[in-house]
């Protein structure tokens, strides 16, 4: 829609203007707000503050910040904030069940507010992993004029020992975790262990690696939704009030312009951020997450375009959990802008697509500074990895399909017995008693969007297997999946779950398992015959404890992995001759 027939208040004027709509006025007037005010066009400035995490401690004055902007643009912003459920808080424990439904219900919450209050457009802040894919999701859903700014990733922590096992690293959430296996395994003291756990985590802002905040929030830049360079900036350093501001004003030119995220957001909108994901060796939370979005956005994409893109785009950024650097050094490097110069530079971008700042991706890219001497971000000459950091497996024991990430990993072929487990926590226990060996391969099964209910994430048991020192030689598979933070020989989102009947519920221990990354395949060494009989015998596990509330209701509506485990069912085409997850979660062959 051109801006000369789109009006700025293309919602507000119904609730707020005319001698009908005084009641409305009259509440508004009670909280500070001017009939000036209420005459400009409405901005919802959405955000997940919450005092229960670092991650998203800055919210509020971020919120601030893009309000000043908004008001020196022309419009007026009115505050709102929604929950937000932290995932390193609550690994390993039911808490964590509650993780990725909170994406469901921040998308739901923002979608009450903007529509019920008549927001013409809106910015959202997002920090904590699953409030970027949520504010994205709310973002496509309400189709109004918006801006999505990532609060940004804290910075590195350091041991104060000089000697030790973690002395002398860059500090990040991912080295609790294998701290925790490493003191559980007696390879460091309780002084050693408690000095990382002090550490790790100096201030404000999400966890540092590439894990799933800043995975999606570099995938928000490369999809235009967000401008190019401002996620990047860290939490606590100034320029990010800055770019606050000014998001402020990008969101009024877009109300201006008319320009809506539908309108902007295209299928090669979407392939762009995920050639950003893979060329960044992101988390495998990206396919759950960028699938959801999409639905969204009204655009069609299934988890085979993730393998087809993966297959052409190379890793050029050495970033933990498997690689050197944190989510500041990339910045400090050339961030996000450099990775995307590099990939228009070698043809793997679509860089006519459109952004929020109405420059295309490739305009936005296209003059992105080097630091000098940085060792962050590869050329495409010299890539760390010649292919993306994530795949998409197929098999006997995930026919609709499965995510294996493949950054940092070598390994192509893992083949051993399988070690049975119904829960995470039966899993951390086992390895915490030395009984798992080289070679196996951990099953993890009931954890998927229905068995957990909510997927959680197997974070516990794969920092547990690195802090052994198993990390390189055991394998897992999940209908779960997995924090950004994990590395290693990983497999999740096998589809169909345990709890719809895949084959994954009627594994048994022993049962040899094989996963061939360049076959692409996921498959256990089990006559087809002896399968489909242990698949008929099987019956559904009895009603988890989970039988009301938020968790039940989110079990009864979720979808499978492969279609981004939503509640939201708009009717979205399937790319012509593409199989469908839904259709191909039923096919033993």
């Amino acid at each position: 829609m051109s801006s000369a027939s789109f009006d700025p208040r293309h919602k507000s004027r119904v609730l707020l203007d005319g001698p009908d709509r005084a009641v409305a006025r009259g509440m508004m007037k009670a909280i500070g707000f001017q009939d000036a005010d209420l005459k400009r066009p409405q901005i919802g400035v959405f955000h997940c503050w919450i005092g229960t995490m670092p991650c998203n401690w800055n919210h509020r004055e971020l919120a601030a910040q893009v309000m000043d902007g908004i008001r020196a643009a022309g419009g007026t912003p009115l505050e709102v904030n929604t929950v937000a459920i932290n995932d390193g808080i609550t690994t390993g424990t039911d808490g964590m069940k509650t993780s990725l439904v909170s994406r469901e219900l921040i998308a739901d919450s923002v979608e009450l507010v903007a529509r019920g209050h008549m927001f013409d457009g809106m910015v959202v802040i997002a920090g904590c992993d699953k409030t970027i894919p949520a504010m994205a999701m709310a973002l496509g859903r309400v189709n109004i004029p918006g801006v999505l700014l990532y609060s940004g990733s804290i910075h590195s922590g350091a041991c104060h020992a000089k000697e030790g096992m973690f002395a002398n690293r860059q500090l990040t959430i991912q080295d609790i975790y294998e701290a925790v296996g490493a003191f559980n395994a007696g390879k460091i003291t309780e002084a050693e262990f408690k000095d990382v756990e002090d550490h790790a985590c100096p201030g404000v802002g999400a966890c540092g690696g590439q894990f799933t905040a800043n995975t999606m929030a570099t995938a928000c830049e490369m999809l235009g939704i967000s401008p190019m360079g401002f996620n990047g900036i860290p939490a606590p350093d100034a320029p990010k009030g800055e770019v606050a501001k000014t998001c402020g004003a990008v969101v009024m030119d877009l109300l201006r312009r008319g320009v809506t995220p539908r309108a902007m957001v295209t299928q090669r909108s979407f392939e762009n951020a995920i050639t950003g994901v893979m060329a960044t060796g992101g988390s495998t939370n990206a396919v759950l997450h960028l699938l959801a979005m999409a639905r969204e956005f009204e655009v069609p994409l299934v988890i085979d375009d993730f393998d087809r893109i993966s297959k052409r785009t190379p890793v050029l950024a050495d970033l933990k959990p498997w690689g050197r650097f944190t989510a500041p050094d990339m910045h400090a490097a050339g961030g996000m802008p450099l990775i995307g110069r590099r990939l228009a530079e070698g043809g793997l971008l679509h860089v006519h697509e459109q952004t929020v700042t109405g420059h295309s991706l490739g305009e936005a890219v296209a003059y992105a500074a080097e630091t000098a001497g940085q060792q962050v971000i590869h050329t495409l000459q010299d890539p760390i990895k010649p292919e993306g950091g994530l795949g998409i497996l197929r098999g006997n024991l995930a026919p609709g399909g499965c995510v294996v990430k493949l950054s940092g990993q070598t390994k192509k072929i893992h083949q051993g017995p399988a070690r049975v487990f119904e829960r995470e926590e039966d899993a951390f226990q086992a390895i915490k008693a030395g009984l798992i060996q080289p070679n196996d391969v951990l099953v993890l099964r009931n954890e998927g969007p229905k068995g957990g209910p909510g997927m959680r994430e197997m974070q516990l048991v794969t920092g547990a297997l690195q802090g052994a020192g198993l990390g390189e030689s055991v394998a897992l598979v999940t209908d779960g999946r997995f924090s950004g933070a994990t590395h290693g020989f990983v497999i999740g989102h096998v589809v169909p779950e345990a709890m719809d009947g895949g084959p994954i519920a009627v594994v048994q221990e022993g049962d040899v398992i094989e996963i061939h990354v360049e076959r692409r395949s996921l498959t256990m060494d089990v006559p087809h015959e002896v399968l489909q009989s242990r698949l008929q015998a099987w019956r559904p596990p009895a009603s988890h404890a989970w039988s009301t509330g938020v968790l039940a209701k989110y079990a009864r509506l979720v979808s499978n992995a492969s279609e981004g485990a939503v509640t939201n069912f708009s009717v979205i085409p399937t790319h012509e001759g593409r199989r469908s997850p839904l259709h191909a979660t039923l096919e033993i062959k």
